[in-house]
């Protein structure tokens, strides 16, 4: 991109000088919160439909192309443009830059699998904890950086606590809960490869111990099964799922809108008195049913004070907190 483009009113220039004051804020407000990876950018420039993040030294890039672009074409010419001033602006050379794109979905299609076989993995840090990333091999890194202002408040009431965490994906609640001291963690995920990660991720933070349990299964099939007669209850659960899942793994399919009132039901049943549960949605028309509610003493939906700055801009989920009446009221 040329200087004179940078200066013009052109939507390649607003581009520019948006990343580059972005960059600028960012930056000093990561580096000031224990953060090496945080969004720069997400979609501010209507024409430039991209989100920005950087990841330690690495740039990882997604690209949300709107039919309407896709039908005109120019896409390619308008990638190039924006991956030069990633290169220019944040300093990341193209070799950095990992670079995906995120076509709609139609309701009810399987989520996204495996897109590379390049694996990138790097660790990154997270208000004093460490995780594992990996840019290259699927669309999401195995950190989900929205939930950071969540995973805090979590860390934060863990202490001598008992955690679950469903649909734990590569474990970093779990991580916070035991860096928080909680008493004891149980996560599940119905993907290996998810819960190795987990692993890792503990290991990583020296917090592997036996204290702290891996379960693969299905979480909706694990929850209704142990909600009927409960060998174990907890005192702090957070439940963030998909917004739509299918497996040969599965019985049947999950939806988060359809399933939702059976498994917080369920979920009511494995917590202790005066237990939390945070749930989480990404699924932005996403309905509460006061049905999924009567069993709580106490619900407050969180959104949109658990966005961080770096997500604000755009909503991302939505996120409730939810608390067990006292013993003696269930």
């Amino acid at each position: 991109m040329t200087t004179a483009d940078q200066g013009s009113g052109t939507a390649g220039g607003m581009f520019e000088n948006r990343l580059r004051k972005n960059a600028r804020h960012f930056r000093k407000w990561a580096k000031a919160r224990g953060l090496t990876a945080f969004r720069i950018y997400d979609r501010d420039v209507p024409e430039y439909s991209y989100a920005v993040d950087l990841y330690g030294d690495r740039a990882h890039v997604v690209e949300y192309p709107r039919r309407r672009a896709v039908k005109a074409g120019g896409l390619e010419e308008q990638r190039a443009e924006v991956l030069a001033a990633v290169t220019a602006v944040l300093e990341v050379p193209p070799e950095h830059i990992h670079v995906k794109t995120h076509l709609p979905q139609p309701w009810g299609r399987s989520q996204y699998g495996r897109v590379g076989q390049g694996t990138e993995r790097l660790v990154v840090e997270e208000q004093g904890l460490k995780f594992w990333v990996n840019l290259g091999d699927y669309l999401d890194t195995g950190l989900f950086m929205d939930h950071r202002l969540t995973r805090a408040r979590v860390r934060d009431e863990a202490r001598g606590k008992s955690f679950l965490n469903l649909f734990c994906y590569t474990g970093a609640f779990t991580v916070y809960a035991a860096a928080g001291g909680a008493s004891r963690t149980l996560s599940v995920d119905l993907s290996n490869t998810y819960l190795d990660w987990a692993e890792e991720n503990l290991a990583l933070n020296g917090l592997s111990d036996p204290r702290h349990t891996l379960l693969r299964a299905d979480a909706l099939a694990w929850v209704l099964a142990e909600s009927k007669a409960p060998q174990e209850r907890f005192d702090l659960v957070v439940c963030d799922p998909p917004s739509f899942s299918t497996s040969k793994k599965m019985q049947g399919t999950f939806n988060v809108q359809r399933d939702h009132v059976r498994m917080l039901e369920a979920l009511r049943e494995l917590l202790n008195p005066g237990g939390v549960l945070y749930f989480s949605t990404n699924f932005l028309g996403f309905e509460l049913k006061d049905s999924a509610l009567r069993e709580f003493e106490g619900v407050e939906e969180l959104t949109p004070d658990s966005l961080p700055e770096d997500f604000q801009r755009k909503e991302i989920h939505r996120c409730w907190r939810m608390v067990a009446p006292p013993a003696g009221r269930r």
